[in-house]
C-alpha cells in the first residue's frame, strides 16, 4: 500500500463560533478604548506635566464616578434594545426627593433615602410600562419623562435650593444623620479619594455580574439582539425590558443621591446636563443602539476616557466650546466605529 493511501486528509480549520468572534471584537473594542484612554493622558502630561499629579488622577475618578454609575443602568436598557432619556432628570428628582423630605419634612435621612431610590423604582415601572403594554417606542416615552420629572424636580423644590448644612426657617438638621449623609462621599486617604469612587467600583461589580455572568444579563442581550427569538423561545421579553428600565432609573437615582451627598447643595435643574455625558460614555464603550451588545467596562472606560478630557482640558483652558466640540467629536466618532464594526461582523457571517 502506497504512502499516499496512507495519508489521511487534514482536518479542517475550526474558526471562531458566532460568540467567540464577539467576544474577541468586544475585546478588541475595549483593549482599543483603554489604549486611547492612556494616549490621552500621555498627550495632556507632554503639553503639560501638571496632569501627572496624583491628586488629579483623582480628580479624574471622582469627575466620573456618577456618569459612570448612569452610564451602567443605561448600558442595560440599550442592551435588551431599548433607550431610555429620562435618567438625568431622574437624578435631580432623587436628590430633590431626598432634600424636600429630609430636611423640609423632617423625615430621618435613613429613611429618607429609600423613599427617594423608591421613586426611583416607580419612574422605572412606569416607563417600561408604557413601552411593553402600549408599545410606545421608548425614545418617545423616556423624553416625555425627562420633561415630567424634571416638573416634578420643579414643584416638590418650589424651585429652591437646599443644603442640610443650613436648612430652611424653622427646620432643624439631626447633626448624627448629617455626619452619615456626608460620610457617604467623604475623602478618604494621601490622597483624598472620595468614598464615591468605592461606590462606584462596587455597583460595577454587581452590575458587571448580573449582565455577564447570570442568567438575567444572558437573556438581556438575548432579548436585545432579537426579541422575535426571544418570544419564540418564550422568554419573559416585556418583564426583562421593565427590569432594565427600573435598574436604570435605581442608578440615576444613587447617582443623585451621592451626588448631593459630596456636594451638599440640591437644585431644581441638577443632573439636566448629565444627559449627553453619559449616553456618549455608553456608547463610546462599546454598546451597540441595535442592542443585544454592552459591557460594564467598557461602559467604565467610557466614562474615564469623557472625565480624563474633561479634566483635562479644563487644566489646559481652551474655553468650553473646546469641550463640547471634543464630546461631540468624540461621540460622532463613537457611533461611526460602531456601525463599521457591525456592517464588517454582516460581511463576515455572509
Amino acid at each position: 500500500m502506497s504512502s499516499s493511501d496512507t495519508t489521511q486528509p487534514a482536518p479542517p480549520r475550526q474558526g471562531f463560533s458566532a460568540a467567540g468572534k464577539a467576544t474577541l471584537d468586544a475585546a478588541l473594542r475595549v483593549g482599543g478604548l483603554f489604549a486611547a484612554v492612556i494616549a490621552v493622558a500621555l498627550v495632556f502630561i507632554f503639553i503639560n506635566p501638571n496632569f501627572a499629579n496624583p491628586n488629579l488622577a483623582v480628580s479624574v475618578l471622582r469627575a466620573m464616578s456618577s456618569v459612570a454609575i448612569m452610564a451602567m443602568g443605561l448600558t442595560l436598557v440599550i442592551v435588551v434594545g431599548e433607550i431610555d432619556l429620562s435618567f438625568g432628570a431622574m437624578y435631580g428628582l432623587a436628590a430633590n426627593t431626598l432634600a424636600v423630605v429630609w430636611i423640609v419634612m423632617g423625615v430621618s435621612v435613613y429613611l429618607a433615602i429609600p423613599i427617594a431610590i423608591g421613586v426611583g423604582i416607580l419612574v422605572g415601572l412606569f416607563n417600561g410600562f408604557l413601552v411593553t403594554r402600549f408599545k410606545i417606542p421608548s425614545f418617545i416615552v423616556t423624553l416625555g419623562s425627562y420633561n415630567l420629572l424634571y416638573g416634578l424636580s420643579l414643584w416638590i423644590s418650589n424651585t429652591g435650593t437646599f443644603n442640610p448644612n443650613y436648612p430652611p426657617p424653622g427646620g432643624t438638621v439631626n447633626q448624627g444623620e448629617l455626619n452619615f449623609f456626608i460620610g457617604l462621599t467623604q475623602n478618604i486617604g494621601k490622597y483624598s479619594l472620595s468614598i464615591e469612587i468605592f461606590w462606584m467600583l462596587g455597583l460595577a461589580v454587581v452590575v458587571g455580574f448580573l449582565l455577564h455572568r447570570s442568567l438575567f444579563g444572558f437573556r438581556l442581550m438575548a432579548i436585545g439582539g432579537n426579541p422575535e427569538a426571544g418570544r419564540l423561545a418564550r422568554l419573559p421579553v416585556n418583564r426583562y425590558k421593565i427590569l432594565a428600565f427600573i435598574l436604570c432609573s435605581i442608578l440615576a437615582s444613587i447617582a443623585g443621591i451621592l451626588d448631593f451627598s459630596f456636594i451638599q447643595t440640591s437644585q431644581p435643574d441638577i443632573g439636566l446636563s448629565q444627559t449627553f455625558p453619559v449616553f456618549a460614555a455608553v456608547i463610546i464603550g462599546g454598546a451597540s443602539l441595535a442592542g443585544g451588545k454592552g459591557t460594564i467596562i467598557g461602559t467604565l472606560g467610557g466614562a474615564l476616557l469623557l472625565a480624563e478630557l474633561q479634566i483635562g482640558l479644563a487644566l489646559l483652558s481652551p474655553g468650553p466650546h473646546v469641550q463640547q466640540i471634543f464630546l461631540g467629536a468624540v461621540t460622532i466618532g463613537a457611533v461611526a466605529l460602531d456601525l463599521f464594526l457591525t456592517k464588517l461582523r454582516k460581511s463576515r457571517a455572509a
